[in-house]
């Protein structure tokens, strides 16, 4: 399936390497030297030597990451997080985020290079940037942070996420006599 290049997108193939140059910025990343990576008509189009398992795995992959460079540099990834408790909350300072989530102390966490960090009201955070694969990994280590609580769902989460609570000690009382 070819890949529609926007206008305003340069993309430069390279020797296994493909660079593509946007309005929001530049993703450049190596491939397996086997995938041939070509551009025709503005749509880039990956193919593949053979019908094994692994060329086939590798074209998916390959064409996956490329259409998501392609996205990320005309309009960017974004992912949002939700910190739910009592007195928990976020907030920015400088670069820095600064999260309060019941610990002894505050959490002071640094953005990832090409991913800047936003505070949204006291208790949501918003992760953007051009490369999908930092953006997902900003949140998944702020998450890390407080994962939600299993009994009362405190914690931070990414933004509708579902967490199924545990019933607690209430089933413990109804089966003694």
């Amino acid at each position: 399936m070819p890949i529609t290049v926007p206008e305003g997108v340069v993309v430069d193939i390279k020797e296994g390497e493909v660079t593509v140059t946007g309005l929001k910025g530049q993703l450049s990343r190596h491939f397996n030297p086997d995938m041939s990576v070509a551009l025709n008509d503005n749509s880039l189009i990956v193919s593949r030597p053979s019908d094994s398992k692994e060329h086939r795995s590798l074209h998916g992959l390959t064409r996956s990451l490329l259409a998501n460079m392609v996205e990320g540099v005309t309009s960017g990834f974004a992912k949002s997080l939700e910190i739910v408790g009592v007195g928990y909350r976020a907030e920015k300072t400088g670069d820095k985020l600064i999260i309060h989530v019941g610990y002894s102390h505050s959490v002071e966490v640094l953005p990832l290079p090409g991913v800047s960090l936003a505070v949204e009201g006291a208790n949501r955070i918003k992760v953007t940037g051009i490369s999908k694969e930092m953006v997902g990994e900003m949140a998944a280590k702020i998450r890390a942070i407080r994962p939600p609580d299993a009994y009362k769902g405190k914690g931070i989460r990414y933004a509708g996420e579902l967490v199924r609570l545990k019933a607690g000690k209430a089933g413990k009382a109804i089966g003694t006599r």
